[in-house]
């Protein structure tokens, strides 16, 4: 069965969302749904080209702006934050997307530069980004969310991506952390993929995708817009209740002890 195409209106109408490392795949995927939903964004990612690319097809700058620059560096995050602010009047809502899996293989066989970095992206700056936009005036308006993008690998061993696993588990804990520091002004939540169709995750499916998916009970892949929609759930006046949490969008491979 393919992932639903709708949308639930405009809910985001007169919101303003940053999502992190969004000029494709989920964090594109993201941005998409929320435009459709009625918001106006800012994205990141390090490559100019391929953000310019991504506002364009978001609607241009009434709707998008791209802010490009690396996750972990604090001045792209003020450069990002204002820009918000400045071009739409606030922030909103946060998805911290941005993300790297720069090694694959056991742990104890991991460069200590490697462990060193997916922890400062995957983890530091998920921190470093709430942070930034805490003090720029996210929670000050009624609605406020985060939402970040962590993976079934941080729920379960998932070799050979030991590493990313370990960083995925440490986003979980901090975002209960942050759910507890920061209400009642901003719900923190999470979700967790499986394996969803993108360049990231092409490691883990291509040339196999027909025995990766065989391994689960919806028997199909993730695509951005699954991600997407549980994201803009988490996000929306739906989930006022709801924080602290984390959603698994796997297509049931936790049930089956799957993940790639």
């Amino acid at each position: 069965m393919s992932p639903a195409t709708t949308t639930a209106g405009n809910r985001f109408e007169g919101r303003v969302a940053l999502i992190t490392g969004a000029s494709r795949g989920i964090g594109f995927g993201i941005a998409a749904r929320l435009v459709a939903e009625g918001a106006r964004v800012v994205i990141t990612a390090r490559g100019r080209q391929a953000l310019d690319d991504a506002v364009a097809t978001l609607g241009g700058s009434g709707r998008a702006l791209g802010v490009a620059g690396r996750a972990d560096d604090p001045e792209h995050r003020t450069a990002a934050v204002g820009a918000a602010v400045s071009a739409f009047g606030g922030l909103d809502v946060l998805v911290n997307n941005a993300g790297i899996n720069p090694v694959a293989g056991p742990l104890l066989e991991t460069p200590e530069p490697a462990l060193a970095k997916t922890f400062a992206v995957n983890v530091g700056a998920t921190i470093a980004w709430t942070a930034a936009a805490v003090a720029a005036g996210l929670g000050r308006r009624d609605g406020a969310a985060v939402v970040n993008v962590a993976s079934v690998a941080g729920l379960a061993p998932s070799p050979p991506l030991g590493v990313y696993g370990a960083s995925k588990a440490a986003l979980i804990h901090v975002t209960s952390e942050l759910a507890v520091e920061l209400a009642p002004a901003v719900r923190v939540n999470a979700v967790a993929p499986a394996v969803v169709k993108t360049a990231f995750a092409a490691m883990l499916y291509e040339g196999r995708e027909s025995e990766v998916s065989g391994g689960y009970p919806l028997g199909r892949l993730g695509v951005p817009e699954d991600v997407a929609a549980a994201v803009a759930f988490l996000a929306a006046p739906e989930a006022s209740w709801i924080t602290g949490q984390t959603l698994v969008v796997d297509g049931g491979a936790l049930l089956t002890g799957g993940l790639a």
